[in-house]
């Protein structure tokens, strides 16, 4: 009888994590021969004898590596001419690509341990790795996932990481980034004129510079950030005039969670979010007067990272304290992304720079998270997120080459691929120049990366969009179909798709609360920001939502809140100035030229009408004093009136009567309750208050508009579910009564997540006909 051999293809994530050397020490325990290999498909596997091919593959199953995961394994046994002698691994070949694309991941802690061990030859050495940790999508150039289609090769392995690199035994087997002081990246501080200041001792000498109140730039993996000295308002106040960014808050890099006690309260699951693979950004609560006003401009949590590199463990290891570590740009700017412009844009307004000659193929921020309710949910998802795979709901298996261009602000596309998601990391806010083409670089990125062509372009209907524009051009140039996704329909399909839920299920009713998204044509007002929804991926219908108010000034509204709390005022409350002298606020509204914004309104002249949340939430900021008078930031307003209802307690509360919850959705009392606990309540305890207020308002009429459509699935999502306090309400009023609540948790549930969602919107309706 002839002799077989048993050929087994596995796809999903399975190069740059120990498959091979995983599968090649299965076979030798279970005494198997032939070999395997990494393609552009994944991994291909020849074993014999065949007749142990099914117990292989249950144990490969049960012993995968800690980053791996398979997405399909099939088989066949085919004739064998020459039977193996012994299993081996093989070359990797090419083709066309179909395997996944892996994030960087942050640094094990066995290769930690290495380099703060004096008998380890990497001690001190900032570049370390293995198969388990280090930089993978920041430096890739091409598929399959090998060293000579990284930035790491023109680095040639040394004969000791070499040895390394070849056993199947040891952890560092075909890492493609290993490397050791001898042959890998090295390290340098910098003068900003160029000098070399230091190399042997570039981090000790970094470390002291930072402790004397100085700033630096610092390239990491798959950027720079500008780092100074978290205890130091001074260095604070010069770090914030060089980004020209006066009260954003700025993110903290904390030696350990020891360190980070002494300042910030953090859960078991806020500890484990900072330490696992994508070691983000999580968003803590601080400690009264733990840290200098400076840094986050009186907000009530504050954005921490644990260090996700070598270089900033050691950097951490020599200093006293925290460190602020904000991304390395100027404003509006991407951060620098290699040396000479960082040379160019940063150098002039630091005292030195750490650099390394590892060049950075894609630019990656910082992930951003927090937690609510005990469950993790992204904020933006960049480094240690993206560009990894998200499962789309059954019957999407033949999702492919669909790339939606998402909005204009925190824009990340996103490609379909053989049924995921891949949403590029987040790029920033398109007025830009710099943001605009880097978001064209990332669309053919992310299609040769992926190897897979475009062949339908999605995108939001704002004729106004950088993102719109270019979509169009792709699609014009190419020749591709483009299909525009209303921005709401967006994000409610981007939850709907993240939860997996079926393409064909009951259409469920989603109250998308957000700042501003451009209405479709039959809208009785050209801006949505508050609306319930009942969409299913193909159709969408409005049935109700916050009613809409005019933007005195237009765009001027959403930078000064101010304006907001004059419109809705003379919408809900004409009589205001009665009440005038008993609120500094309204005193101070009196003091704006009032004839002119009111004749703005009436005549609707510069002042279109939105049904917006996120101006509601200005407006409420504006009334209780939380904000300035102009936001230097985006939700600056809605942020600190948040964090000012989360400093009060809510015992004793006054009531509120949210009114009949069969009529359409009116303000008009929320207004006059509002007003009238403003006047006998803090302004704290009167923030919590609207919040409270606002979401029984919202899930009341939500509530019973679920009850007349027969829909038993509710979808939350926008920006403003950003609002711990809100969501939380929301959501616990909800699943109170019954109701199955998806929230964004894997895809932001701002802007950042839009991309998803036109993205399974395009292919649904292509398929059914209705593209």
């Amino acid at each position: 009888m002839e002799q077989q051999i048993a050929e087994i293809r596995i796809r999903g994530t399975v190069q740059g994590v120990g498959f091979r050397p995983c599968v090649w020490q299965l076979a030798q325990q279970m005494a198997l021969r032939g070999d395997v290999r990494n393609d552009a498909d994944g991994v291909f596997i020849r074993l014999f004898p065949p007749t142990q091919m099914h117990r292989f593959q249950q144990q490969l199953e049960t012993h995968l590596p800690p980053l791996a995961h398979i997405d399909s394994i099939t088989t066949r046994l085919l004739p064998c001419g020459d039977i193996p002698q012994d299993f081996c691994i093989l070359d990797s070949t090419r083709g066309h690509n179909r395997t996944q694309v892996l994030p960087d991941i942050a640094t094990c802690e066995r290769c930690r341990s290495e380099i703060f061990d004096t008998r380890d030859r990497r001690h001190g050495y900032a570049f370390g790795n293995c198969t388990h940790c280090g930089p993978r999508y920041s430096i890739i150039t091409a598929m399959p996932y090998d060293r000579s289609h990284t930035t790491m090769a023109p680095f040639r392995r040394c004969a000791a990481c070499q040895h390394e690199y070849v056993q199947p035994l040891d952890r560092r087997f075909h890492a493609q980034p290993i490397a050791c002081a001898e042959c890998g990246p090295r390290l340098w501080l910098a003068a900003p004129d160029g000098t070399e200041l230091a190399r042997e001792n570039a981090i000790a000498v970094a470390a002291q510079r930072l402790q004397q109140g100085q700033l630096l730039a610092i390239k990491a993996t798959g950027g720079f950030h500008l780092a100074c000295d978290a205890s130091d308002p001074c260095a604070i106040e010069r770090l914030r005039s060089l980004k020209h960014r006066p009260h954003k808050p700025l993110a903290l890099m904390v030696r350990d969670t020891a360190q980070l006690r002494a300042f910030a309260r953090v859960s078991r699951t806020e500890e484990q979010l900072l330490h696992s693979p994508a070691a983000p950004i999580v968003l803590l609560d601080m400690l009264p007067a733990s840290l200098p006003s400076a840094l986050c401009s009186g907000l009530a949590r504050v954005g921490t990272m644990l260090p996700s590199t070598p270089l900033q463990h050691l950097l951490m290891a020599a200093l006293n304290g925290p460190l602020v570590m904000t991304s390395g740009n100027v404003e509006g700017a991407p951060p620098c992304q290699d040396n000479s412009s960082a040379m160019t844009q940063l150098a002039p307004g630091v005292d030195a720079l750490l650099l390394h000659n590892r060049d950075i193929r894609h630019r990656v921020d910082d992930s951003l998270t927090q937690v609510i309710a005990g469950r993790p949910q992204i904020l933006r998802r960049a480094r240690g997120y993206a560009p990894a795979g998200i499962y789309l709901p059954a019957g999407m298996q033949d999702a492919d080459g669909i790339l939606a261009l998402g909005g204009d602000l925190k824009n990340a596309p996103c490609l379909l691929r053989q049924g995921r998601a891949h949403l590029a990391p987040h790029l920033g806010d398109m007025e830009n120049p710099q943001l605009q083409r880097q978001l064209h670089q990332s669309l053919e990125q992310l299609t040769q990366l992926l190897g897979c062509r475009a062949r339908l372009i999605a995108c939001d209907p704002h004729p106004g969009y950088h993102s719109r524009r270019l979509a169009h051009r792709v699609a014009q140039t190419q020749g591709l179909p483009l299909v525009e996704v209303a921005h709401h329909h967006a994000h409610l399909a981007a939850c709907l798709a993240e939860h997996r839920y079926p393409i064909d299920g009951p259409p469920v009713l989603g109250l998308i609360l957000d700042g501003s998204g451009l209405a479709p044509a039959n809208s009785p007002h050209p801006i949505w920001g508050g609306e319930i929804l009942r969409a299913d991926y193909r159709h969408c219908q409005r049935l109700d939502g916050l009613p809409a108010v005019a933007l005195p000034g237009g765009d001027q509204a959403a930078r000064e809140p101010w304006r907001n709390l004059l419109a809705h005022l003379e919408r809900w409350q004409p009589e205001w100035a009665q009440t005038a002298a008993r609120l500094p606020a309204l005193q101070d509204l009196q003091q704006q030229p009032l004839h002119t914004l009111r004749a703005m309104i009436q005549h609707n002249q510069n002042a279109p009408l939105a049904s917006s949340c996120g101006r509601l939430f200005d407006a409420v900021a504006a009334l209780l004093g939380a904000t300035p008078s102009r936001q230097s930031f985006e939700a600056q307003a809605a942020m600190h009136l948040e964090a000012l209802a989360q400093s009060a307690t809510a015992a004793s509360l006054p009531g509120f009567d949210p009114g009949s919850a069969t009529d359409m959705l009116d303000l008009t009392g929320l207004w006059q309750q509002l007003l009238d606990c403003a006047q006998s309540e803090p302004p704290a305890r009167t923030a919590l208050w609207f919040h409270q207020a606002l979401a029984r308002l919202l899930a009341r009429r939500l509530q019973a508009l679920a009850h007349d459509q027969g829909c038993t699935t509710l979808v939350l999502g926008g920006g403003c579910l950003q609002n711990r306090l809100l969501q939380a309400e929301l959501s616990t009023a909800l699943t109170a009564t019954g109701f199955e609540v998806l929230i964004p948790h894997q895809v932001p549930a701002n802007d950042g997540g839009l991309a998803l969602g036109q993205a399974v919107v395009a292919w649904v309706r292509r398929e059914a006909g209705h593209g």
